[in-house]
Parts: structure tokens; C-alpha cells; sequence
């Protein structure tokens, strides 16, 4: 734990330029134009000095710590810093009682938890009183969504802001100041060209702090120049210390989730090429293709159905493919599954047909299986009327038992099975029609 007047310079023989750039104003920060921009209430409440406890939700390297500093330097508050994976309840104790100190003496104290999401309920319900009283103002960081990782009772007392993850414009600032600012950067006298620049930027993947740590790595392998004194970041230099880096991917994350729903509704679209673009984002932010193989599995069962029964068949192929051939071999067999179940015909009869049926017995599950469905292997079976009256369907006429019912007796006959009018699912509504037409002619016959 930390605690400091952020306007108090800290002395250290090495600082990281990730952490000589942090901007100490708003006039300094990159990005977030949307919750900082002229006339938005954080500019408002840090110009005009009036605080309130808020969240910051965005992807690593936004800027989410540094906008609580910048914060807690403008209204010259106490800055205590908690880390959610290191901090306990005993570390909160302690910040409040130094924040209660500073409170008699009519300081203000901002108690900042990076990872706040790592917090379990009891820790967040640690500092919750004081926030309410105005012991603190508690700003929080967190890459994951607050709705699912923070305590209702917390949520509702802070205001959340919403960071994105910075453009490649965004970036390309970034890397143009460090190398115009500071002064380690300075002196090396460094020159990098525009394409060198922008892959730098986009191989950061929205990320500040990256593109300044590949920076970094980039200056100290820069080569002196031919015709003067400075040094030259060039292109195969950036391509180098970037071509092992991994996207922005979490598994269990919200990223990982968002992914996985725009690759799953871009199938269900029928857009192959969307499709396609979000498995190739988390293959490489990489994801284990065995998961997207059996997500993919879903996708035919849930969203091709019976429309297209090949298309559950070669999810199916696709998965042990892989497993064959592992990778990379095997994630063009995915592929092949994805595109195909994007480009053919979609139903959902099967699925929205298992979720009624599913509720139906649910509610009926103590509806007992009329006499003459049951099966009869003995005599006394047979004698007390299990199997009584069974038509043997294949012994009918075009092998279907017109009339015969299948229901509990307590329940009306149901139909939750809609075949949509695509792919070979036409067919099978023509046929169960058909089926229904001969039930409803030998019920009323039956009737007269």
C-alpha cells in the first residue's frame, strides 16, 4: 500500500518510459475524448475540483490509473493505492485508518484499487461504510465488467465510466510525444519512418503502455545512422520485437466472451466473412481451438438444426481433425465448418422446440406414461394393462398409427416443433403436415 500527495515527485534510478510518460494533467492524456471531452462530467468534476467515487472499466493500457492520479494531483487529495491481488482486508483497514487521520485534518483521500474486480464480496464490503460517510472517495480499475464482478451495494454508489481501448491515431500520439518529450529518448536522437510508426501502433492492440514498452525495447536496438549522429528504429526492428505478440484476449474475460458471441451470431447472420475474421481473432489472441471447435458444434445444432444436417456433421469433423492434426493444421478444418454453417441455410425449430418442451416438463414432471406406451416384458405387466392397446406403428398403413397419442393423458397433444421453409427442414413440414392432416381425419372419424 501507498499513500502520497500525488504532486510529489518520487525519486527512482530507473523508471520505464511507460511510467516517465504518464501524463500529470488532462492536457497530457491520449484518448478517451467520450468521458473527457469538453463539457463531460469527469472534466467537469476535475476542473471545478469536486469529487465522487466512480469505477473505470476499459482494457489494459487505457489509462485508468493514470486518469486517478490526474485526478487526486487537481484537488491535491492523499493518493492511496491498493492492488486487488495483493491487498487483503488488513491492507483496507489500514488505508482507512490513515485516510480517517487525514479527514480530522480536513484532507480529502482517494482510495484507488487497481483490479478491483479481484476483490471477493467481503473485501469490497470492507471500505463500502466508509465511502458511504465520506471517509474516501474510492476509485476503482478493472478490465472486466462491473455488473458481474462488482457488489450491487458498491455499483450503486460509484459512477462508471467506460474507457476504450486507444486508436492506432491514439497510438501514433503516444509514440510522437515520447520521442519528442522525454529526454532519455532525447538523447539518443531517434528516427523512425511513418509505416515503421503506425505498425508500431497497431501491433499495441489499443494499448498505451505496450506501445511505449515496444518503444523502449525499439530505442535500446536502434542503429546509428550513416549520415549523422542519430539512430534509426527500422521497420525490421519493429517487426522483430513485435512478431510474437499476442492480441488482447483473456480467457474467462469479458474479451473472451464478446469474441465468442460476435464469431456465433456472425454464423447465425450468414456472414462467412465475419465469421471467419473472429475466429482468426482469437486463434491469435490464443484461444484454444478445441473450445471454438465445440462452440461451433452449438452453433449447427442451435442455429442450422435440421435445415442443413450436414452441417452438424462437419462441426463434428472439424473438431476431430483437430484433435488429429492439432495445430495449425487442424484450425483450417474449424474454418471450413464456420464458413460452411455460415453460408447455408439457418433454423432454430429444434432449439426453440427442446426450450418449450423442456418447460412443459418441468412443470409436468409427475405425469405418469399412459398404459399403452408402457413396455410390458412380463405377464403381470401385461395382465394389469401396460402395452394394452399399442399400435405398432410399422404394422400401419405408410407405417404411421393415424390418431394414436404419445402425450401423459393429463396433457393436450402440443406442437413445438415449427420446421422453418428452408433447406431440407421445406421437406419435413410438407411431411409432418401431411401426418397432421391424417391424425385430425382419424380423430374425427373416431368421434362420429
Amino acid at each position: 500500500m501507498t499513500a502520497e500527495l500525488f504532486s510529489e515527485e518520487k525519486t527512482q534510478h530507473y523508471r520505464p518510459l511507460a511510467d516517465r510518460m504518464r501524463p500529470q494533467s488532462l492536457a497530457d492524456f491520449v484518448g478517451q475524448a467520450h468521458i473527457i471531452g469538453e463539457g463531460k462530467t469527469l472534466t467537469q468534476a476535475i476542473e471545478n475540483q469536486t469529487l465522487h467515487s466512480m469505477v473505470f472499466w476499459g482494457p489494459p493500457g487505457t489509462g485508468k490509473t493514470t486518469l486517478a492520479k490526474i485526478i487526486a494531483n487537481s484537488v491535491q487529495a492523499h493518493f492511496i493505492n491498493l492492488s486487488a491481488v495483493l491487498s487483503g482486508v488488513k491492507d483496507i483497514r489500514e488505508a482507512i485508518s490513515q485516510a480517517k487521520q487525514w479527514q480530522l485534518q480536513g484532507e480529502k483521500t482517494i482510495l484507488f484499487v487497481d483490479e478491483v474486480h479481484r476483490f471477493n464480496k467481503s473485501q469490497q464490503d470492507a471500505f463500502l461504510p466508509y465511502v458511504e460517510d465520506g471517509t474516501v472517495y474510492f476509485i476503482g480499475a478493472t478490465t472486466e465488467n462491473p455488473s458481474f464482478e462488482l457488489n450491487n451495494a458498491l455499483l450503486s454508489r460509484v459512477k462508471t465510466y467506460i474507457l476504450k481501448a486507444l486508436t492506432v491515431d491514439d497510438l501514433t500520439e503516444v509514440v510522437t510525444q515520447a520521442l519528442t518529450t522525454d529526454e532519455q529518448l532525447k538523447q539518443l536522437d531517434l528516427n523512425i519512418d511513418e509505416s515503421s510508426l503506425t505498425l508500431l501502433a497497431e501491433v499495441a492492440d489499443g494499448d498505451a503502455r505496450r506501445v511505449l514498452n515496444f518503444l523502449e525495447i525499439a530505442s535500446d536496438l536502434a542503429e546509428p545512422e550513416p549520415t549523422d549522429s542519430g539512430r534509426k528504429i527500422s521497420h525490421q526492428t519493429v517487426e522483430d520485437i513485435t512478431s510474437q505478440t499476442l492480441r488482447r484476449f483473456d480467457k474467462g474475460g469479458d474479451l473472451f466472451y464478446e469474441q465468442i458471441s460476435a464469431l456465433h451470431k456472425s454464423v447465425r447472420g450468414s456472414n462467412p466473412d465475419a465469421a471467419l475474421y473472429w475466429f482468426c481473432r482469437m486463434i491469435d489472441g490464443g484461444c484454444d481451438a478445441l473450445y471454438i471447435a465445440r462452440r461451433v458444434v452449438r452453433m449447427a445444432s442451435e442455429d442450422i438444426g435440421n435445415a442443413d444436417l450436414r452441417g452438424l456433421q462437419l462441426a463434428l469433423d472439424a473438431w476431430q481433425t483437430y484433435e488429429r492434426l492439432g495445430s495449425p493444421e487442424g484450425e483450417l478444418a474449424i474454418a471450413q465448418a464456420i464458413v460452411y454453417l455460415a453460408s447455408t441455410a439457418k433454423s432454430n425449430a429444434v432449439y426453440m422446440a427442446y426450450k418449450e418442451a423442456m418447460i412443459d416438463a418441468r412443470n409436468s414432471s409427475s405425469l405418469d406414461v399412459p398404459d399403452h406406451l408402457r413396455n410390458a416384458p412380463t405377464q403381470f405387466m401385461k395382465e394389469i394393462g401396460y402395452g394394452q392397446d399399442y399400435r405398432y406403428a410399422h404394422d400401419e398403413e405408410n407405417a404411421f398409427a393415424s390418431g394414436e397419442t404419445y402425450f401423459p393423458e393429463e396433457m393436450s397433444e402440443k406442437v413445438y416443433y415449427h420446421p422453418v421453409a428452408r433447406g431440407l427442414e421445406t421437406k419435413i413440414s410438407e411431411k409432418l403436415n401431411r401426418l397432421r392432416e391424417l391424425n385430425q381425419a382419424s380423430i374425427k372419424k373416431n368421434e362420429k
